[in-house]
């Protein structure tokens, strides 16, 4: 009886790590580019019940074989396994500012900032004091050469990730020079956007601002080319991939989840209360 109050216990505690990440998801649905998190667990060895007072080996000359001791398997509960983050694409918005980038398809924008670089798919940037494309928090957004530099409103970024500019401005030394005609007029290549992507994605952690880092279970990033680069979208940004009514339907599943395992708790101690309280009679 005690084991199965152990076993509802981390039933409960399950259901509150998912309850934990389902608020979370919650209260992001409105935040660019947010990725949902998910709770994966695992079951607990499994324990083979005997007979009592018999371990069921029966000894003979020839030495020895196993007499029916097994009576059944019990469950030892769960544990958490991961919090993992789910990539999936978010919806488009359009805003129609030159400053949001939105990407499609898999792959990581990358930040510079005091701890090293970062990587994001949040394309709410703005433009710093300096001219540099930066995040809100003021982080330089780097292209293949560097953080970016760019002309008030008169930028472009093409579904590449390449960044043009007027020709006009083609003195600027920071400039990589490659002009072209395209359908923006006489324009500059000023530089690509870093894009980069990771073996095993799902392992890369939250940093918050929107913010990932690799560790040794991601892998190291790589620069993703020609036909692995994600579509890149100027004057949209990616919605949160949180789809509000599956999370709510999930919190009532949590709820209930975890109500029965407080039930079972709540028998398995009323039962022992009795058993304890009927043999403290009789062998009184």
């Amino acid at each position: 009886m005690v084991k199965g109050i152990y076993t509802a216990v981390s039933g409960m505690r399950a259901q509150q790590w998912r309850l934990d990440s389902i608020a979370n998801n919650l209260s992001n649905v409105n935040t660019d580019s947010y990725k949902r998190e998910q709770a994966a667990f695992k079951a607990n060895p499994e324990m083979l019940l005997r007979r009592t007072n018999d371990d069921g080996v029966f000894l003979n000359p020839f030495g020895s074989h196993d007499n029916a001791p097994i009576v059944g398997k019990m469950g030892t509960g769960v544990e958490l396994n991961e919090l993992y983050v789910d990539f999936s694409q978010g919806a488009f918005k359009e805003t129609e500012n030159d400053y949001d980038l939105a990407l499609d398809g898999k792959g990581f924008m990358c930040v510079d900032t005091p701890y090293g670089e970062r990587y994001t798919r949040n394309g709410s940037f703005q433009r710093g004091k300096e001219g540099y494309l930066e995040t809100k928090e003021g982080y330089p957004v780097l292209g293949q050469n560097g953080p970016i530099r760019v002309q008030a409103n008169n930028f472009k970024v093409d579904k590449d990730g390449n960044v043009w500019i007027n020709a006009e401005y083609a003195d600027d030394p920071n400039l990589m020079i490659s002009r072209e005609d395209n359908e923006w007029g006489q324009v500059v290549l000023l530089d690509t956007l870093k894009l980069v992507g990771f073996e095993r994605e799902r392992y890369l952690k939250k940093q918050g601002s929107s913010l990932y880092r690799a560790d040794e279970f991601s892998g190291d990033p790589f620069i993703l080319e020609a036909e692995e680069r994600p579509k890149v979208y100027q004057g949209f940004n990616e919605a949160a991939n949180v789809n509000p009514v599956t999370e709510m339907v999930q919190m009532i599943e949590v709820n209930r989840s975890y109500e029965a395992n407080q039930k079972i708790i709540q028998m398995h101690d009323s039962t022992l209360g009795t058993l304890i309280n009927q043999y403290a009679r009789y062998s009184g």
